[in-house]
């Protein structure tokens, strides 16, 4: 059991982590979902088979729901003035976990909530938990075709900057590559999001082990 409560997933949108066992012994992700709009995080809760599924208590939503606008500067300020909000959720998991060894952020790199509240929220994961490992997956934009984002270059570069600086691993979630794979070597005519989505289920828990055997300095 102990290996399963070793992780806190953290990240804007949608993310999972290893699970802790509740009272009634259903399993429960250690996962902390973020937003600034409550668009994602209410198609989740609300209509996904897996409404039940994460704990009510680790889901935060900007009070105002009005989003970043797709500017990294917007989600960054934002973030600041929800730091007590947001991490007192972290630390109540962080300090329930029987050995913290990390974090996985998952979060899109083009727009204003994934670029700028990501960023921030890395800055400061690495400031309040210096020895523990932080490991993000990072969806980059695609690029065979143009975005109705015009900021999307600029977001994404203040992003990378925060990832070299504060992650110690970030695992590229190519958008371009993810819709080359699905209708090149899949043959899927036109790749819906759940399509791409499941490429991205195979490939995310073999990631996961350097984190749960990992012994490095506490």
């Amino acid at each position: 059991k102990q290996w399963y409560q070793r992780r806190v997933a953290v990240g804007t949108f949608f993310f999972f982590s290893k699970y802790f066992q509740a009272d009634d012994e259903h399993y429960i992700p250690r996962a902390v979902l973020l937003d600034l709009e409550p668009r994602v995080i209410n198609t989740i809760t609300k209509e996904s088979a897996y409404a039940s599924l994460f704990n009510p208590e680790n889901i935060y939503m900007s009070k105002h729901g009005g989003g970043a606008g797709n500017i990294w500067a917007s989600g960054y300020t934002q973030a600041d003035g929800l730091y007590e909000d947001i991490f007192d959720i972290i630390d109540r998991e962080a300090d329930g976990s029987d050995n913290l060894e990390g974090f996985v952020m998952s979060h899109s790199i083009a727009g204003g909530t994934g670029s700028g509240m990501g960023s921030y929220i890395l800055e400061r994961l690495n400031d309040r938990f210096p020895k523990k490992l932080i490991q993000t997956y990072s969806v980059f934009p695609q690029t065979a075709e143009a975005s109705d984002v015009v900021v999307q270059p600029y977001n994404s570069l203040l992003t990378l900057k925060r990832l070299t600086q504060s992650a110690d691993c970030v695992v590229v979630l190519d958008n371009t590559a993810l819709n080359r794979i699905a209708s090149e070597r899949l043959k899927i005519p036109n790749p819906t999001l759940d399509q791409v989505s499941c490429l991205l289920f195979n490939f995310d828990p073999g990631n996961y082990f350097y984190l749960i055997y990992y012994h490095g300095p506490q």
